[in-house]
């Protein structure tokens, strides 16, 4: 919360709009500093949001929700994103990135090919809920916390 804090401070509130993903979890956290510091927030999430009936920032003031079959990224198989992931680098014109797993970095690098701007801050995920989502997946606890989104876009990695 402290980058997130750090990086709004370094925008003007009355030009620029906040879209992280509309879900209250992980960085959809940051929706409250950005209310806080007077930005307008906005969303876009997967249609699987409203299905799964995840819980909604109550600090994003518009939502758009995409028609997908999948929270976003890389579509498996292809190089082409998914229409969520789409829709959020293609609306975009400069990206902020805080640690992040697969969704992240496809999403980042989409944007890094298309020229836009991107701001890679490393961070650890939450460790808790890293773990809870191998075992789900029935994979190995995992030992690195920095993400995928670590690998692909952090300098010297």
């Amino acid at each position: 919360m402290k980058h997130a804090s750090r990086v709004l401070d370094g925008q003007d509130f009355a030009k620029t709009l906040i879209n992280i993903g509309a879900t209250a979890e992980g960085i959809g956290a940051v929706y409250e500093i950005a209310k806080q510091k007077g930005f307008t927030t906005m969303g876009i999430v997967s249609s699987r949001a409203r299905a799964e009936r995840v819980a909604l920032s109550k600090c994003v003031d518009y939502v758009f929700f995409v028609k997908d079959s999948t929270w976003g990224g890389q579509i498996p198989g292809t190089n082409h994103l998914s229409p969520t992931s789409a829709a959020i680098v293609e609306s975009g014109t400069s990206f902020v990135a805080i640690g992040g797993g697969d969704v992240t970095r496809d999403e980042m690098l989409a944007a890094r090919q298309l020229g836009k701007p991107v701001t890679f801050i490393p961070a650890d995920m939450n460790h808790q809920i890293a773990r809870g989502k191998a075992q789900k997946r029935g994979e190995a606890e995992p030992t690195d916390f920095r993400g995928s989104a670590h690998r692909a876009l952090a300098k010297g990695t």
